[in-house]
Order: C-alpha cells, then sequence, then structure tokens
C-alpha cells in the first residue's frame, strides 16, 4: 500500500479557530473525501503530522475519531488507512441518498421563488464549463454546491441534515464517476431546474431520482470495467 504522498496544494491550512484536535479532523476529514487519500492509503502518523504542520497527538485522536466513524481502518501492529467501502456499502449510501434528494427536489418545486431558480442556474452554468474546461475537481465541488442548493431551497432542516451526512460520503464516491457521467449530469440537472421553475412537484422528483439512480449505476459499471 502507499504511504501518505499527498499532491501539491492538497492539504488544507488549519487557520479557523477552535480546538487543534477538531481542526486536524476537519483537514484529514476533507482529504478522505476529495480523495486526496485515496481509499487503501496507508495513514502514517508522523507523516500526517509533518503535512499539516502539528504534533502526532491530534492527529492520532482524529485517526481514531475517523476509526470509529467509519472514514478510517485501524488495524493491529499494521496502522491507520483509509476505509475501502464495499459495493454493498456504496449501493446502501448512494440508495438513502435517492430517497433524500428526491424528496428535496419535490419540497423545491413546492417552496423556490425566482432567486432560487437563478442560483441552480448559475451553478449550473458554471458546472458545465467546469465539465467543458476537463477540471473533474472544480466539477465535484460544483455539483456537490447544486445539489446542497436544492436541499437548501427544499427547507426542511431536518432533511437538511442528515443529506449533510451523507453527502460527505457520496462525494468520494462521485470523483471517480465525474468524468464518465460528464455533460450528461449537468444537462439533467438543467431539466430538474426547469421542473422546480414551473413548480411542477412530481415531475421534479422523478427527475431527481433518475438522475441520482445513474450516479448510481455508473459506480458500480465502473467497478465491473
Amino acid at each position: 500500500m502507499p504511504s501518505t504522498g499527498l499532491p501539491p496544494g492538497a492539504v488544507p491550512r488549519l487557520e479557523r479557530p477552535g480546538p487543534l484536535r477538531e481542526r486536524v479532523y476537519e483537514a484529514l476529514l476533507e482529504l478522505i473525501t476529495t480523495r486526496s487519500l485515496r481509499p487503501g492509503q496507508h495513514l502514517v502518523e508522523s507523516e500526517l503530522a509533518g503535512h499539516l504542520g502539528v504534533s502526532r497527538q491530534p492527529v492520532r485522536e482524529a485517526l481514531q475519531r475517523l476509526d470509529t466513524e467509519g472514514w478510517v481502518d485501524l488495524r493491529p501492529a499494521q496502522g491507520a488507512f483509509v476505509h475501502e467501502p464495499t459495493a454493498e456499502e456504496a449501493d446502501q449510501l448512494l440508495t438513502v441518498r435517492t430517497l433524500l434528494e428526491s424528496e428535496a427536489a419535490r419540497l423545491a418545486a413546492a417552496n423556490t421563488g425566482l432567486a432560487g431558480i437563478t442560483e441552480l442556474d448559475d451553478l449550473c452554468t458554471r458546472g458545465e464549463q467546469a465539465v467543458s474546461g476537463g477540471d473533474v475537481d472544480q466539477v465535484v465541488a460544483l455539483n456537490a454546491a447544486f445539489h446542497a442548493k436544492v436541499m437548501e431551497l427544499a427547507g426542511n432542516a431536518v432533511l437538511a441534515e442528515l443529506a449533510g451526512q451523507v453527502d460527505r460520503r457520496v462525494r468520494s464516491y462521485c470523483t471517480p464517476v465525474a468524468r464518465q457521467r460528464g455533460k450528461q449530469s449537468w444537462t439533467e440537472h438543467r431539466e430538474l431546474i426547469a421542473a422546480i421553475a414551473e413548480r411542477d412537484e412530481r415531475r421534479a422528483t422523478d427527475i431527481m431520482r433518475a438522475h441520482t439512480e445513474h450516479t448510481r449505476r455508473t459506480y458500480h459499471q465502473r467497478d465491473r470495467d
């Protein structure tokens, strides 16, 4: 297994206020969800501490927390490794995502005004530009922002909280399939915006369900290729 080598510029800066262990945890979680630290990668405390400019103690505490939450696997006598989700784990998570996102689309169609439509349109335009420019990282980030905006427009705080927990895990699955989905994903986003603008709750639900199911199928197809 490769060690903790990271691509240039991948390490986030620990500038936000708050306990150091919390900032280290957030930094490592960001590296995992963006796949700068890849599934199965060996995580060496001393190397991570050096990258982040901290001692090994907050790194150790962060890895223990990440292990509890299922992001990292701590193996006796071997160390820490980024968790590699099984096909079943990924399928369960992506299925839950479909349920949450479909309901969010329905509520967004019921509640969204012109300002919200404009925000979705802007995000979609930027996503299309990122696809055209071949910027996969930006595509993934804008896709997450688009779905988060739909969730915000739904206006259900409990739904948003649950979706936020799921979204962080889903983001690490979306990166490998972003190039395969490419422009089609943003075409589906355009269709969703149109349904929301028309306040067509049923159509918005159906479009979002199909959209998230396409991502799920693409993820599994990638595993078989």
